[in-house]
């Protein structure tokens, strides 16, 4: 399923070009992203792609947005301003009708994973994060008062715990992934790789490939990883190129750099 089919970035200059994030596109000659079931988002450190991510996620009022208020070059809010000059369409179904995003999108940084196995090594922090969410999934006051002082949260609390014992951070990042993502909808993962061995990493890249075919979910993710890059069934726009061109999972640096490394130690691995 495709939600969103297509994302202008602004092509405004401002100013003073440092001013951010006009200089994430300063070099960049063209700035539209064309989006498929899975599109991926490569680059090194400092290219851009989380940029990227949260601007569309503004742009579309997803949850797990971040804003960028602050700057150092007076009283104009330019990230919103580029946000405003920001363009998207929708996708269409089979009769032509335009295709809402879905209630349930979100945006999923790399941080918002380390945080939650924070928040499960900390009891109190733990507490609070099983209230919150359901404060975030609308409970009213009363219930959730009630809800503190009851055997569920105590069981609740207990399996979390065990959780925290049982699994490594790998294990808690699949099986939180697992429960943020649901059928129907469009997710932006920033980085979904952090703390996944390479068999885990293409384990998920796995079941996002599955998410696509079978569950109707479409996904924008920035990574850099070669597994996730050699196993997604995906669009890859390589954003160290001015052009964001279009490019195979083989052609990119940071996997030629690691097939280059191997290749170097070829006789070792063949050794008896």
């Amino acid at each position: 399923m495709i939600y969103l089919s297509s994302f202008l970035f602004s092509d405004q200059t401002v100013r003073d070009p440092n001013i951010y994030p006009y200089n994430v596109f300063a070099s960049k000659a063209e700035k539209v992203l064309l989006f498929r079931p899975i599109t991926i988002l490569y680059g090194n450190n400092a290219s851009g792609k989380s940029t990227m991510l949260n601007i569309i996620a503004n742009k579309l009022k997803l949850e797990g947005l971040e804003y960028a208020t602050s700057n150092m070059f007076g009283t104009t809010p330019y990230f919103m301003q580029f946000i405003n000059e920001c363009q998207y369409s929708l996708g269409e179904d089979e009769e032509g009708t335009t295709i809402a995003v879905p209630k349930g999108s979100r945006y999923i940084k790399s941080e918002d994973i380390l945080y939650e196995i924070k928040k499960i090594q900390q009891e109190q922090i733990l507490q609070d994060g099983y209230i919150y969410e359901h404060i975030r999934r609308g409970m009213p006051k009363e219930q959730r008062e009630h809800l503190k002082d009851s055997y569920k949260m105590k069981r609740d609390m207990e399996c979390l715990v065990f959780a925290q014992e049982k699994y490594s951070n790998g294990e808690t990042t699949l099986q939180m992934l697992e429960d943020y993502l649901e059928p129907d909808a469009l997710y932006l993962l920033d980085e979904p790789e952090v703390s996944l061995s390479p068999a885990n990493q293409v384990a998920l890249a796995e079941e996002l490939n599955k998410m696509t075919r079978f569950l109707g979910c479409q996904f924008i993710i920035a990574t850099h990883s070669p597994f996730m890059l050699g196993t997604l069934n995906a669009k890859i726009y390589d954003l160290d190129s001015g052009e964001l061109e279009e490019r195979k999972w083989t052609e990119l640096a940071n996997v030629r750099y690691f097939y280059e490394f191997f290749r170097k130690h070829k006789e070792e691995f063949e050794e008896e």
